[in-house]
């Protein structure tokens, strides 16, 4: 126990000393481990200040070598950039020498020049004076020359103007009469060809329609069943037609008087049916007025079907073929347009064949040309305008619409169809006995023409034959030459287009004539 109790004590006493005794080997190991450390560590740094020295003396070596290098391309490029220098230099001395000889060139030239220049300007003081003196002799002959001939130099020179005037003037005519006669040759064997095979080629009626105004009466006394009490029956008639009812001294005639031409032809028609009856009054007029404008839509309409089947026009709008039909009872210058316009449709059809166009449209265009005559009274305007609106509301085809529009020149003609409508129209209102004229506005018109011919110096008669469709003048052969005569006439023909207004056309002759005339005694 005793033991045990003295070994507890000594345990904590060896403890410590082991303890002590394991610091101070520790020390020691650590203190040779760091002798150690520190050699080694001597030993790396003398190592690596021999390595820095070893790889400085390299830098250094390798440094001076580049900068030897660069030094050679630097002194190649030095040495390229002299020679270069010197190379340009040489190039600039022997410019500068052929410039110097340039300049001696040129100074010579200069002096050269000067030289000539005073020369010329001794040449022209001389060609001055000698224009002078030209100029002078010039004036004093001139002046001897207006003194022999009487004349001045303005007079002379308008003299010679005038001469050369008539002489350009003279051939110009000359040229002008070959060329138009070559021309006139041929477009009048055409002309005449196509115009005389179309003539031939329809042989219509040359009398000419006149409209009935006049309604002819049993007797007298049905004059007074016609006024009614007090004029009750006339009121309603004219009140159911629009058409005046004119009864005067007129023995067994009524007069009806209106602008259209369609409530016209009612009124006789339901005139004549109320004669015939024997009853008038009111309510029997205005029941006969209904049933005659109901039948004479549909005779309208039937004469507008005819029409187009009779020219071999289709598809026309059934408007339009009820406003042709009102142009049966259509007259102008008393020649029935419908009848009017089915031979000029037929003309325009035939020429269209001999000019190789379009046949079907030239008849079309023909039969619907004087279409607006229909409702010219209805509305304003020319009826060649209006019948130019009328056929593009209803669907005609542009061609068509523009000739009906152009066949009285309201708007210029751009196409054959445009002449060929233009053309048919004349020749079928211009031919003996298709049209009615008055005597005053015939008479008129004849004088008229005579008086533009008279008007040209020159003129000493003129004469309207054929009916005012051939002017024959008689020029005075001292005034006019035979080169001037196609001028004349030319002119002549341009105041009349100008200045009158006529169907068809008028040709214009010149007649000149030399007369020699001897006396045996």
């Amino acid at each position: 126990m005793d033991f045990l109790n003295q070994s507890m004590l000594l345990l904590p006493i060896a403890l410590a000393a082991g303890v002590v005794c394991g610091f101070f080997i520790r020390k020691r190991f650590v203190e040779g481990h760091l002798e150690n450390i520190n050699s080694q560590g001597k030993q790396i740094v003398e190592t690596a200040i021999v390595e820095a020295e070893q790889i400085k003396k390299e830098n250094l070596l390798k440094s001076k070598q580049a900068v030897y290098k660069q030094k050679q391309v630097a002194e190649e490029e030095i040495r390229a950039a002299k020679n270069e220098v010197r190379d340009e230099l040489e190039l600039l001395l022997r410019k500068k020498d052929n410039l110097k000889k340039e300049w001696k060139a040129v100074d010579r030239r200069k002096g050269e020049l000067d030289r000539q220049s005073h020369t010329l300007e001794q040449h022209e003081k001389v060609i001055l004076e000698k224009n002078k003196e030209v100029e002078l002799l010039i004036g004093k002959q001139r002046y001897e020359l207006e003194k022999i001939a009487g004349v001045t130099q303005a007079e002379a020179k308008k003299m010679l103007m005038e001469s050369l005037e008539s002489e350009a003037r003279m051939d110009a005519a000359k040229r002008l009469a070959k060329i138009e006669n070559e021309m006139k040759m041929e477009a009048d064997r055409k002309g005449k060809n196509i115009l005389a095979l179309a003539i031939s080629r329809y042989a219509g009626d040359y009398v000419a329609d006149k409209t009935v105004s006049m309604v002819p009466l049993p007797n007298d006394e049905m004059k007074g069943r016609i006024i009614g009490r007090e004029g009750r029956n006339i009121r309603a008639i004219e009140a159911a037609t629009g058409i005046d009812i004119i009864i005067d001294d007129t023995p067994e005639a009524v007069i009806l008087s209106g602008f259209n031409p369609v409530r016209r032809e009612v009124a006789r028609l339901a005139l004549l049916q109320l004669i015939n009856d024997g009853r008038i009054h009111p309510a029997r007029i205005e029941e006969v007025v209904a049933k005659v404008t109901k039948e004479l839509e549909g005779v309208m309409r039937e004469a507008g079907e005819q029409a187009t089947f009779d020219v071999g026009a289709h598809g026309v709008h059934v408007e339009l073929i009820n406003i042709l039909g009102r142009l049966k009872y259509r007259t102008s210058y008393g020649q029935n347009v419908l009848q009017h316009s089915l031979e000029v449709a037929f003309l325009c059809g035939i020429m269209a064949a001999e000019l190789g166009i379009d046949v079907k449209m030239a008849k079309r265009a023909g039969l619907l040309h004087d279409i607006g005559k229909a409702v010219d009274h209805e509305v304003e305007g020319s009826h060649a305008v209006i019948g130019r609106d009328l056929a593009k509301k209803y669907g005609e085809c542009e061609e068509v619409v523009y000739a009906i529009g152009a066949h009285h020149e309201d708007q210029p003609p751009q196409s054959v169809l445009d002449v060929l409508v233009q053309s048919a129209d004349a020749l079928s209102g211009a031919r003996p006995g298709a049209r009615k004229e008055m005597l005053q506005s015939y008479v008129k018109r004849l004088e008229d023409l005579e008086a533009i011919a008279g008007e040209f110096s020159g003129v000493e008669k003129s004469y309207a034959i054929q009916a005012g469709r051939d002017l024959r003048i008689i020029v005075d052969s001292k005034k006019v030459k035979d080169a001037e005569t196609n001028l004349l006439s030319q002119d002549i023909a341009k105041a009349i287009e100008e200045k009158l207004t006529y169907p068809g056309q008028i040709r214009v002759t010149v007649i000149r004539e030399t007369r020699a005339v001897g006396y045996a005694k």
